[in-house]
């Protein structure tokens, strides 16, 4: 070193004096030789060297920086490739000597810590000027440990992952990994081209996060860690908990600050007033990479609220929106749970997207997928080395269907990622429901398992008990945090008390998993199974349209004719119909009729809406030009939509529809036996008992005169599927029609009423 005193003869240079120079840190440094280990040139032992270097030391905080020792300041940098390295503090400046491996220190004659220092460091192309990340205190608090620990930090965002801020005065960003099995981490970022050495991470107690606070370093940061692993060998991962990705097929997590202003705050306000179960619900799902190929976030906020609105849809729900490698499984395996994909645009501009549906009146549902994660080796898969998200027998972490890992649910942090990631979603992106998928792959140890694949419970049963303890958490902490907002499950099996509260315990012993929701996957196939008949055999298969009625109040029912029913070779929703292409559509309308009049809520999946032929491909979307007026057939799809539009005015506006879907006094049959005619007719009931009938002609025949028993009044019809407006024959339902004193269907009064051919029509009384 050229150090000198500042009241040197050369004291312009501003540089202290030499602590090598100095008789006391000499002794200091040998006495401290005599006593421990063999080390280094420049007092480092030599296994903190070797473990600082191999990235896989737990405290490098505690050898690099500065830091009081006996005759002044020890400072020590770790800068590779540096030709020198300078403190900088107050005006003044000393040369630290090099320690080789990019390792320099030296002792500095002050009595304590500067309070702010800078390091000079020299490369082959000049010299920069840095904030040293090791004179900061950890940047993570002593509650948020604790909470993580506890596996109870509800808002884990905020408290791992990378977040801009200032600490200690400066700005920069906090980086924080949970990874318990590490030998070491190291911060690897395109500003240090992705050479994590002179990054190590610090470990935090006995909480396995990691830490490191970074000066300057600010949001479009590109960054991954490097995980030195229990072994030695060292892999490159992906943050779990970062807020932004890079474009797949790049891997790289970024750090990303939110300057979104919210315009929804009248809808916010506003969405708890009525509970899911007790509100007119209207899904229209959504794949948002392909429901017009191509648009972005902002983009696609100019144009799907318009449609959304213009067809009457109450919600939208979106099929996975978090960051997945392959489009293919869209959006099914997810990698990065915290991250909106990329593919379509920035967090903000997702933000963007959310606050104009809402500004348009439509609710977001969400798909989110807590059942199982992909097995790519910079993700979540083995993260630390070792088994961590997924549990560590792979007869439990093994997926057999999809060819990937599940969670290891009854690990305390692996339940606070996923309850704090369906809070987060709810509460960073206003999201107003998460429809939960594949949730009877989680509660069940055997799904899709041969009989020695699989591990039972420890009561020998086959529930899996953590993901039930899982679920009834993220429910719970999803209805106390963000009022308004639905879970919705997506559950194939007769699992007792999927929507029943957590705290109710049901005959199986088990409390209710917490849903407000749960698809109706019974009804969807039995329905779609009896339309697919051709109408002379339909009489055979009419207990399938009505055994749902059987348990149609076991749970809080949504009807899904969704994106798994139009692809894989199952057909478009037009194509499961028998007969020509007139007919086709028409069982259409009248099935979409009975649907919409059926207990529960409603969804269909884009494309259906206006009877698109083909299936749906995550590649070209929807078939828009079906309605595009210069094709020859635009008028037949045309109606379709003005149908499904109709559909839901009508239901919307109409409370005996959707107010009593979870009461059985919301519902009668008028004739539910009718087989030999492929007929169905019952009555809905509103809170103040006001009723509406619901006939649906599912033979190719009119129906003239057929009496039906009523309550006492003048029906007038609401809705005809048959209409010509919506490609239909035309053939009108008598109205309005006032009830006789013939007694039927068990009723002192009826009406007579005629029945187009496969069509559904709506009355309600008048006057």
């Amino acid at each position: 070193m050229t150090a000198r005193t500042p009241d040197s003869p050369q004291d312009r240079s501003g540089d202290w004096p030499a602590a090598s120079e100095t008789r006391d840190s000499r002794d200091d440094h040998d006495a401290r030789d005599a006593r421990d280990e063999p080390r280094a040139p420049g007092g480092l032992a030599e296994s903190d060297r070797r473990r600082l270097l191999d990235g896989a030391h737990h405290d490098p905080h505690g050898l690099l920086g500065a830091h009081p020792v006996p005759g002044g300041v020890l400072l020590r940098a770790l800068r590779p490739y540096a030709r020198g390295v300078a403190v900088v503090a107050d005006g003044l400046r000393a040369e630290l000597a090099p320690e080789g491996e990019g390792l320099f220190a030296a002792v500095l004659p002050l009595t304590e810590v500067p309070a702010d220092y800078r390091l000079a460091v020299t490369y082959d192309d000049g010299e920069q000027l840095l904030d040293d990340p090791y004179r900061f205190l950890p940047a993570l608090g002593e509650l948020d440990l604790h909470l993580i620990g506890e596996g109870r930090h509800e808002q884990l965002w905020r408290a791992l992952g990378s977040q801009p801020m200032t600490h200690g005065g400066v700005a920069g960003t906090r980086f924080a990994v949970w990874a318990p099995n590490a030998r070491g981490v190291r911060l690897a970022a395109d500003f240090n081209f992705w050479d994590g050495v002179a990054f190590p991470m610090r470990s935090l107690g006995g909480t396995g996060v990691w830490e490191l606070f970074v000066p300057g370093v600010g949001a479009g940061t590109a960054y991954k860690y490097e995980i030195t692993r229990p072994d030695g060998s060292r892999g490159m991962k992906a943050d779990p908990m970062a807020r932004a990705t890079e474009q797949p097929p790049a891997t790289a997590s970024l750090v990303t600050e939110s300057s979104y202003s919210w315009q929804d705050r009248d809808w916010m306000a506003r969405r708890a007033d009525t509970p899911a179960h007790l509100a007119p619900l209207s899904v229209y799902e959504v794949h948002l990479g392909s429901w017009r190929p191509g648009l972005s976030y902002r983009e696609l906020a100019e144009q799907l609220p318009a449609y959304v609105s213009e067809l009457g849809f109450t919600h939208v729900e979106l099929m996975p929106v978090a960051e997945h490698p392959f489009g293919g499984s869209w959006g099914y395996q997810v990698t990065s749970y915290y991250a909106p994909t990329s593919r379509l645009g920035s967090p903000d501009d997702f933000r963007f997207l959310v606050d104009a549906l809402h500004r348009a009146g439509i609710g977001v549902i969400m798909d989110w997928v807590p059942a199982h994660f992909p097995k790519d080796e910079w993700a979540l898969a083995r993260f630390d080395g070792l088994p961590l998200y997924e549990p560590a027998d792979p007869r439990r972490a093994e997926h057999p269907d999809w060819g990937t890992l599940e969670f290891d649910f009854g690990r305390t942090e692996v339940r606070n990622f996923l309850v704090a990631n369906a809070v987060y979603w709810c509460e960073e992106f206003h999201i107003d429901g998460l429809r939960v998928d594949a949730v009877a792959s989680m509660l069940y140890l055997d799904y899709s398992r041969e009989g020695g694949d699989w591990l039972p419970n420890e009561f020998g049963g086959r529930e899996n008990l953590d993901a039930v303890a899982f679920l009834q958490e993220m429910n719970a902490t999803v209805y106390r945090r963000c009022p308004g907002a639905v879970t919705i499950a997506e559950e194939s099996t007769a699992w007792d008390g999927v929507t029943r509260a957590t705290h109710h315990i049901g005959p199986t012993g088990f409390g209710g998993l917490g849903f407000g929701l749960k698809w109706n996957m019974g009804w969807m196939h039995d329905s779609l199974d009896y339309m697919a008949h051709e109408p002379v055999y339909r009489r055979y298969h009419h207990n399938e349209m009505t055994f749902s009625m059987v348990y149609a109040y076991s749970e809080n029912y949504v009807l899904p004719i969704s994106h798994d029913e139009v692809v894989h070779g199952k057909g478009s929703l037009v194509n499961k119909m028998p007969g020509d292409w007139w007919q086709r559509r028409a069982s259409v309308r009248a099935y979409l009729a009975f649907m919409w009049a059926h207990p529960g809520k409603q969804l269909l999946f884009m494309g259906q809406e206006f009877a698109q032929g083909s299936e749906w491909s995550h590649d070209k979307g929807p078939d828009w030009w079906l309605l595009d007026e210069t094709y020859p057939a635009a008028a037949d799809h045309r109606g379709v939509r003005d149908l499904v539009r109709e559909l839901n005015a009508v239901y919307v506006a109409t409370p005996a529809l959707w107010q009593r879907d979870t009461d059985p006094a919301g519902f009668a049959w008028v004739d539910g036996g009718a087989s030999e005619d492929n007929t169905f007719s019952f009555l809905r009931h509103d809170a103040a008992g006001e009723p509406l009938l619901c006939v649906s002609n599912f033979s190719p025949v009119v129906r003239e005169g057929y009496r039906l028993g009523v309550p006492e009044g003048v029906w007038a019809q609401v809705l005809n599927t048959d209409e010509q407006r919506y490609g239909g024959s035309g053939v009108a339902a008598d109205s309005p029609l006032k009830s006789e004193p013939s007694a039927w269907h068990g009723r002192p009064h009826s009406i007579q009423v005629t029945l187009p051919p496969l069509a559904t029509v709506w009355l309600r009384p008048v006057g």
